[in-house]
């Protein structure tokens, strides 16, 4: 039986929490309350990450099971499910919308939150995770911050990933740029870099991609930016694509559904090799965050970088190692100077095929 609905104040708003009992960890025994109270608590935090920022929701209305799918382009069935298109019914007028372009040309009203009472009203949608844009609703086609997320293939783990991550570290040095890491609830690391919002989505892809070779290039055993998986081996992925529009990366302190409740957790540089994912879910993000705040809010105050370093290693290698467009998400129209998307071994059998 439904639990009568509740009502919570955040930030002078009230935000009502129907069914607030209702089990969303089993394991752990968090609710639905448990989770919007999460969120409210760690909110200067998770609001710094999504604020004025046009936000996928990736909504699990049925709480987290072992049995529950989510939806994916490849199936439409399942459990739970990405809500790039803010909903209309039962959104509260304060509730804001930014447009956004998709790279059919398309475009979206996706939510916007311009306060932390705005994640709570998700929260209670059934929001774990968080996907915001890397542009700011202002201008929705510049890119203030470069995400890199480096995922361990098999064979690999979030020690591989650390490893990758610390060399990046210096990588993004001798660009002029600063990162800061966090994990992302999973096996991989991910690390964010604040920019000038001044270059496009394919500049921001493009500096990825320079700083992924770059950094294949210092640890060729252990790293790779090679697009196909049949070429990628036991080593850690920098996958440039999630630099690519509408590709999005889970913010801080989003929750993955697991078990335990992991959430991604922002980190110091000087922590991150004595930390594993399991450290953190919503049980213990809870405690870090009353006793050390937000550990990235030197990124929101952090002096943006600028591109340039960054995309003149893209242009030399483009001119000096031939080494210049990659291939797109498989979703996306053919860009220029896109290579053909076809895998290597395919390609190998059928020369012909450029599709």
């Amino acid at each position: 039986m439904a639990t009568p609905a509740t009502e919570i104040e955040v930030g002078g708003r009230p935000v009502r929490v129907s069914n607030p009992d209702k089990v969303y960890f089993p394991d752990v025994g968090l609710t639905k309350i448990d989770i919007v109270e999460y969120f409210v608590a760690v909110g200067a935090g998770v609001f710094a990450a999504l604020q004025d920022r046009p936000t996928t929701l990736e909504r699990w209305p049925g709480g987290y099971s072992p049995e529950a799918r989510l939806t994916t382009r490849q199936d439409g069935h399942g459990d739970a499910f990405y809500q790039k298109r803010a909903p209309t019914k039962g959104r509260p007028e304060w509730v804001q919308t930014a447009k956004i372009k998709f790279p059919s040309g398309r475009t979206a009203d996706q939510v916007c939150p311009t306060e932390l009472a705005t994640v709570a009203w998700a929260a209670n949608l059934g929001t774990l995770r968080f996907h915001p844009q890397p542009v700011k609703k202002d201008d929705t086609d510049l890119v203030d911050q470069l995400r890199i997320d480096l995922d361990p293939q098999p064979g690999t783990d979030f020690a591989d990933a650390v490893r990758a991550a610390h060399e990046l570290r210096g990588v993004l040095a001798d660009a002029g740029l600063v990162g800061f890491p966090k994990t992302s609830g999973g096996r991989g690391v991910h690390v964010f870099v604040p920019v000038e919002a001044g270059w496009d989505f394919i500049d921001a892809r493009h500096a990825v991609i320079a700083l992924g070779r770059e950094l294949a290039r210092r640890m060729p055993e252990q790293v790779t930016v090679n697009w196909w998986k049949e070429e990628r081996g036991e080593r850690i992925f920098v996958d440039f694509n999630q630099m690519a529009r509408d590709r999005t990366i889970a913010s801080a302190y989003s929750i993955r559904p697991t078990p335990e409740a992991r959430v991604s957790a922002p980190l110091r540089w000087e922590e991150l090799s004595s930390v594993g994912p399991e450290d953190f879910t919503v049980s213990t993000m809870l405690t870090r965050f009353a006793e050390a705040g937000d550990v990235w809010e030197s990124f929101y105050s952090e002096p943006p970088g600028r591109l340039e370093q960054a995309l003149e290693m893209y242009a030399r290698d483009e001119r000096d190692r031939g080494e210049g467009e990659m291939p797109y998400p498989p979703e996306y129209p053919k860009m220029p100077g896109e290579p053909p998307r076809v895998q290597p071994s395919r390609k190998r059998q059928d020369p012909g095929d450029d599709r």
